[in-house]
């Protein structure tokens, strides 16, 4: 991995899978976005912390396996399988991420998934973010 922005982008991978919320947070710019494209994006450390305490809870592990991922006109493209367990429950989510990186730090996250199957796994009947 020589590109800077994919070393970012697996720093970021390895925080999540660490469960390590403050490593996740920091990697992001300050003014960053983390944007599930069927939700209101998330501007900013706070707002990212706060969404992403709401998400940890009941957490118990996280394996985000990455199948692909490469640097296309400057943005990182990952494709991936997130399997983890919460609230007693298995889930398994395939993901595809689109980074876009700036000195050093996540900028913005654009994250494509479906939202149903991912509440599913979680064990959760309602969206925790509404």
């Amino acid at each position: 991995m020589t590109d800077q922005r994919l070393r970012v982008a697996q720093d970021m991978i390895d925080a999540w899978n660490a469960l390590d919320w403050e490593r996740v947070i920091g990697l992001f710019a300050p003014d960053g976005v983390l944007h599930s494209v069927m939700q209101e994006p998330l501007i900013g450390r706070e707002a990212i912390r706060e969404r992403l305490a709401v998400l940890a809870e009941g957490l118990e592990r996280l394996d985000i396996r990455v199948k692909a991922m490469g640097v296309v006109d400057g943005r990182v493209f990952m494709e991936r399988l997130d399997v983890f367990d919460a609230r007693g429950s298995h889930g398994e989510v395939p993901v595809v991420g689109v980074l876009r990186i700036e000195d050093g730090l996540v900028a913005e996250w654009l994250e494509y998934y479906d939202r149903a199957t991912l509440l599913r796994g979680m064990g959760l009947s309602a969206d925790f973010a509404e």
